[in-house]
């Protein structure tokens, strides 16, 4: 597995720590949640992660 970079969370995320994190990864980009960092991440590869940020981008997960 590679190392895990820089690990960063939003500047939109709240000061109570309700938020995800992201870590870039050299065949991709690592998440997991500020709340529970020892449950692990999940790892996207870089064509999965694209087309999230395109889909958050593009509304389709407004509420």
């Amino acid at each position: 597995m590679n190392a895990i970079q820089g690990w960063k969370k939003s500047t939109y995320s709240h000061p109570n720590g309700n938020c995800v994190e992201v870590g870039r990864l050299a065949s991709g980009t690592a998440v997991r949640d500020t709340k529970d960092r020892s449950a692990g991440y999940f790892v996207a590869d870089a064509s999965q992660w694209s087309s999230f940020v395109a889909a958050v981008k593009a509304g389709r997960f407004e509420r």
